[in-house]
This record gives C-alpha cells, sequence and structure tokens, in this order.
C-alpha cells in the first residue's frame, strides 16, 4: 500500500507565498512522475506543475514564473514552492504519483490541502 500526504496549505493574502509538501510512503519501487494538481470550486481538477524522476519539470501557463516543483528522490518527497500568489489560485492541491510497486505501475493520489488566497 502507497500513501502520500500533503501538508502546507492554508490562507495567505494576494502577493503572498506558500510551500507545499508531499510525502510519499509505503511499499515503493520507484516513483516516475509526480505531480501537482488543484481543483477549485465548481471546476475540473487541473495538472499544476509535474516533474520526472530524473527533474524534467513541466508548468501550466497560469503558474510560470510564479511557482516552483521539486523533489527529493532519496525521501520521496515532492514540494510545490509558489509565490506571488493569486485570489484565482484558491483550489484544493493534490499530489499524484506514478509508482512502481510489486504489482506493476500505478497512480496515487493525496487527500488535497487546501490553499485559500484572500485579502
Amino acid at each position: 500500500q502507497v500513501q502520500l500526504v500533503e501538508s502546507g496549505g492554508g490562507l495567505v493574502q494576494p502577493g503572498g507565498s506558500l510551500r507545499l509538501s508531499c510525502a510519499a510512503s509505503g511499499s515503493i519501487f520507484s516513483i516516475d512522475v509526480m505531480a501537482w494538481y488543484r481543483q477549485a470550486p465548481g471546476k475540473q481538477r487541473e495538472l499544476v506543475a509535474s516533474i520526472t524522476n530524473g527533474g524534467r519539470t513541466n508548468y501550466a501557463d497560469s503558474v510560470k514564473g510564479r511557482f516552483t516543483i521539486a523533489r527529493d528522490n532519496n525521501k520521496n518527497t515532492l514540494l510545490l514552492q509558489m509565490n506571488s500568489l493569486k485570489p484565482e489560485d484558491t483550489a484544493v492541491y493534490y499530489c499524484a504519483a506514478n509508482v512502481v510497486v510489486a504489482a506493476g505501475r500505478r497512480d496515487y493520489w493525496g487527500q488535497g490541502t487546501q490553499v485559500t488566497v484572500s485579502s
């Protein structure tokens, strides 16, 4: 069994910063792509940023230049540094990972952490 646990969400004023963390644990052989998604009320879940185990990154246009994704392959952790936050960044943020386990390759999701940007 694999678990992803996010932390670091909260309430921040526009222009502020937050850092999200995600820790993967369990019977993990290796992790390929890790990613952050978000879902705002009434909207579909969308990809925010992703990173391969080799460090190749991809960002949504809406967060380029403001958010930075990083990972520690030794600790199976994923980070998202969010700067210059805007009200439209308000959403539940989910960690996702493509994990190689004994039974094969599977996608896992965290439970989500709320980010609210408001004055």
